[in-house]
């Protein structure tokens, strides 16, 4: 049986999710289509958000 990729897009918001918990900006966004790039600064907003409620990666 093959395995399946994941989703571009949920492996978009996780790539943003980690960008933003380890503090980058994100200007360093690496994609440049639209429904991609919203997908991954939502999951670096959503990582900011943790990271200001004191969540942080060690």
């Amino acid at each position: 049986m093959k395995r399946q990729k994941r989703d571009k897009l949920t492996r978009a918001h996780a790539k943003g999710y980690q960008a933003g918990i380890s503090g980058r900006s994100k200007e360093n966004c690496p994609f440049q289509s639209f429904d991609t790039r919203s997908h991954w600064l939502g999951g670096w907003r959503e990582a900011a958000e943790d990271r200001s409620v004191g969540l942080t990666v060690r």
